[in-house]
């Protein structure tokens, strides 16, 4: 990467990537550990633009999907394709260019706790740019900004809130300025009123990016609020039991445990009226 990157970064805009367009396919995909099978036979495509929710019970796979999509591990079968690249058929090197050009955000936040919020953003923009100390300082305390931690460069970790450090791990995660994001269990150890910020800045970070988000989530609120397309993962079929906008698989998915987990079970519960009182 070139100072193309300051670029970006100075103007706060990208090109519109919301085509419509398959981003991410994946084809005949099955998940296993050791010859167990989490979930076999899944097909589906994220288009530039979505934020795409991936949903489901705890245990059925979601944070393993994650995995195979992030290059961490290989599929036991089947394939992840990136603007129709292979991530499992490609060679190292360029598998290695496609990961570039992803953020991750985990489910610790995952900052060094030994280094500044600047110095945790810094490392992707040092290893793998020619940008000057300057132009890195510069670019470190934009990605800060863009995630309302303007000033908080020189504090550490331990400093600042469990909110501010999934910021601050967001803007290490869009240092890059990455075409598809990637979020696991983003609102985890958050108060609502902090996860509702969060999901706002996620939206408002796509949308200004030009990114594709995708989001492993058992987060009700958020599924709902943010979601442009999703799927849910069934451990008892071990598959893709729906797909589709959250909203529109509350209202009509013909899954009753798909209805139930977007309802909190409540879906199908009518409010008992309660005895009248007879006056003796």
């Amino acid at each position: 990467m070139t100072n193309q990157a300051l670029t970006f970064a100075a103007s706060g805009t990208r090109s519109s990537t919301e085509t419509g367009e398959p981003h991410i396919e994946v084809s005949n995909l099955t998940m296993a550990y050791d010859g167990f099978v989490i979930q076999t036979g899944m097909n589906f495509k994220v288009r530039r633009g979505e934020i795409f929710i991936i949903m489901g019970p705890s245990g059925c796979g979601k944070s393993t999907l994650l995995r195979h999509l992030i290059g961490i591990k290989a599929p036991s079968s089947g394939s992840v394709r990136f603007d129709g690249l292979d991530l499992w058929g490609v060679d190292h090197e360029t598998r290695d260019s496609l990961l570039l050009r992803m953020g991750i955000l985990y489910q610790s936040g995952a900052l060094w706790s030994s280094m500044t919020l600047a110095e945790n953003i810094a490392l992707p923009l040092s290893a793998h740019t020619r940008l000057s100390k300057k132009e890195v300082a510069e670019l470190v305390s934009f990605k800060l900004s863009l995630v309302g931690l303007s000033g908080f460069e020189d504090y550490y970790p331990a400093e600042i809130s469990g909110g501010m450090q999934k910021r601050a791990a967001l803007a290490r995660a869009i240092a890059l300025d990455p075409e598809i994001l990637f979020f696991d269990e983003p609102s985890s150890g958050l108060d609502p009123i902090s996860a509702g910020r969060l999901d706002e800045l996620i939206v408002h970070l796509t949308e200004s990016l030009g990114s594709t988000a995708v989001v492993v989530t058992h987060d009700l609120a958020s599924i709902l609020e943010i979601g442009t397309n999703s799927i849910y993962l069934d451990i008892e079929t071990k598959s893709i039991l729906a797909e589709g906008p959250p909203g529109d698989l509350l209202e009509i998915s013909s899954s009753q445990n798909v209805r139930d987990f977007l309802s909190r079970g409540q879906g199908q519960k009518t409010r008992k009226t309660p005895p009248e009182h007879h006056q003796p």
